[in-house]
């Protein structure tokens, strides 16, 4: 899926969970399904919790899944969990054969996985599987390897069983690559697991693309425009595969697994819905501050400019709520992307017993969009004594339910060395997440502030005229780069430090700004579109926002991909659908 690589299998961390919570139930239509997820929210996990609703023997509750490793592979058994399934990871090539259902979520790069299906010897027996029209799904990186081939670090023999050549998508139009966020599928063939979704978003992430052909059109279930049409699903009988995920599309993608793990259930048809989708949407999303109280309980925070403690005489932290309940409800009230940002550190807890990696695991059990965790992704060594890398702190992160994690003052460091020296080393924590992870996977979280100046040339960075001049009558701002909060200055500019991180693996960059910072009054709109022009990555706006028209003017005004806010969805002062809603209003594709 994305341009990760690997010297070796060893390299990419095993999940190993199994989990138990058998069920035979059919859902007739969506409203089960937002029962269930309601439900769930009001109760803590149990191991022991089981559904029993018809006779069928035990196998028929049981999914094989074929994980090879890498990446976030905890949401698609959670969402397997979530509708009533036990799940049997593949060990040996014979429990592939031995399947009833087999889904294989591929994730990370393809000459990877095509490495780990050959050693083990599973990518002959993989084929037999198919060839037989036994029950398969595919999702993402899962659908690219039926095909031919990749130029993905490539090119590299696939499994051969679609015709056609996996591509990158060109970005030299303007497009930005990674494809990140929620776009319309356009069905060309009964898929019966998409029955009802053209009308509706799903979520895509990723930078390489199969295209349609005359060789390959019979196993075309639907495509998706992006710069270009690309093959978004197939199907031949029993064997299905999709380039989105269905475990991260909420209610829709939950209905397609549904389909797919149900396949005798009757489905009925949903009513038309009013706003059909027809492109990528611009995304929503709901940002949570996470940090230990002067209690030492976990809670959901927010800063004034970067300052998280109430103008109190007790000057105690803000609480604005837990972190799992948060994120649930932000999920049912429609936010595209759900982002955590540790600000407090937890140096002296082992890796394992993270408070943030309860709350990531906790969280991806009924939240089913994508889930971003940022704060702490670098090198450290706990309590103990132990060492940690960047790489093992993410992988963690990962493993429990993290999609892209968010790298800040690291990334910073590295751009510097990057601009000083002209060489990737290869050594920083981003070009380490980037290379095994994808570059999907990896955030930079940019923290300037606002330096202005009466002559654009007194300075080597990037300076621009703003709308709105300085205390001093200054027409021109540079924007410093900051590190550890904001509470440090460093002599790059955020220009500068957006471009380099791009070149250095970065898939996304979330764009704060200091100034903007809790006051409610917009994004800085000048900034945004700075750094929204200069680089071919999505943007994600951030700081500001206080109205549901500043959504619009920075979607409208800038080249943003998403808008991000935290307290205003917090404080229920402006909710993430009366946002959606307005968006709409105005022209805005949004998920609805």
């Amino acid at each position: 899926m994305e341009a990760a690589t690997f010297t070796s299998a060893t390299q990419i961390p095993t999940i190993g969970l199994y989990y138990s919570s058998p069920t035979s139930l059919c859902f007739s239509d969506s409203h089960s399904l937002q029962f269930l997820r309601r439900s769930s929210h009001k109760l803590k996990p149990s191991k022991g919790f089981s559904i029993r609703a018809s006779s069928s023997v035990e196998d028929d509750s049981v999914v094989t899944l074929l994980d090879y490793g890498a990446g976030n592979v905890r949401s698609v058994r959670n969402a397997i969990r979530f509708l009533g399934f036990d799940i049997k990871d593949v060990q040996t090539p014979e429990d592939i054969m031995n399947a009833k259902r087999l889904i294989f979520p591929g994730v990370g790069a393809f000459a990877a996985a095509m490495d780990v299906l050959n050693k083990k010897g599973m990518a002959e027996v993989l084929c037999a599987y198919i060839k037989q029209d036994r029950p398969f799904l595919g999702i993402c990186l899962g659908l690219q390897l039926l095909f031919e081939s990749s130029e993905e670090n490539g090119p590299v023999k696939g499994l051969g069983l679609i015709p056609g050549v996996v591509g990158r998508f060109d970005s030299s139009n303007g497009l930005r690559v990674p494809h990140i966020g929620w776009n319309a599928l356009q069905i060309r063939k009964d898929s019966q697991i998409l029955d009802d979704i053209e009308s509706r978003h799903v979520y895509f992430v990723h930078s390489y693309r199969a295209m349609p052909s005359d060789d390959n059109k019979e196993w075309i279930s639907s495509t998706c425009n992006y710069g270009e049409n690309f093959i978004a699903s197939v199907r031949r009988g029993n064997v299905q595969a999709v380039q989105f995920h269905p475990e991260k599309s909420g209610d829709v993608g939950l209905s397609i697994l549904r389909r797919f793990l149900y396949q005798k259930c009757e489905t009925t048809k949903k009513p038309p819905v009013q706003r059909k989708a027809s492109k990528l949407a611009k995304r929503v999303i709901a940002c949570l501050d996470v940090r230990t109280n002067d209690n030492g309980d976990l809670v959901v925070t927010k800063g004034d400019q970067y300052d998280v403690r109430e103008n109190t005489e007790e000057n105690e932290v803000r609480n604005l709520g837990k972190p799992v309940e948060l994120a649930g409800q932000y999920y049912l009230d429609g936010a595209d992307e759900v982002s955590f940002l540790n600000i407090t550190g937890f140096r002296d807890f082992p890796l394992g017993d993270l408070p943030m990696l309860q709350v990531l695991r906790y969280t991806s059990e009924n939240v089913f969009v994508p889930l971003t965790v940022g704060g702490g992704i670098r090198d450290f060594t706990d309590g103990t004594g132990r060492y940690y890398s960047s790489l093992e702190v993410a992988s963690e992160y990962f493993r429990s339910g993290a999609d892209k994690v968010s790298i800040g003052s690291d990334a910073v460091y590295a751009a510097e060395e990057y601009l000083k020296t002209g060489v990737k080393t290869g050594k920083s924590s981003l070009e380490q997440i980037s290379r095994v992870y994808g570059n999907q996977a990896v955030v930079v979280s940019i923290d300037p502030r606002r330096v202005y100046l009466k002559d654009p040339n007194n300075v080597k960075f990037k300076a621009i005229r703003v709308r709105n001049p300085g205390p001093n009558g200054e027409e021109y701002v540079w924007y410093q780069c900051t590190v550890n909060g904001g509470r440090e200055g460093r002599p790059i500019g955020a220009y500068e430090l957006a471009k380099a991180v791009e070149e250095l693996g970065a898939g996304e960059i979330l764009l704060n700004c200091i100034d903007s910072d809790g006051q409610g009054k917009g994004f800085d709109i000048d900034l945004i579109k700075l750094i929204s022009d200069a680089v071919s990555i999505p943007v994600i706006a951030s700081s500001g926002a206080g109205a549901v028209e500043h959504f619009s003017d920075v979607f409208l005004e800038t080249n943003a991909s998403a808008a991000l806010a935290a307290g205003i969805f917090h404080r229920n002062e402006v909710p993430v659908q009366s946002v959606k809603e307005h968006l709409s209003k105005e022209g805005i594709e949004v998920r609805m």
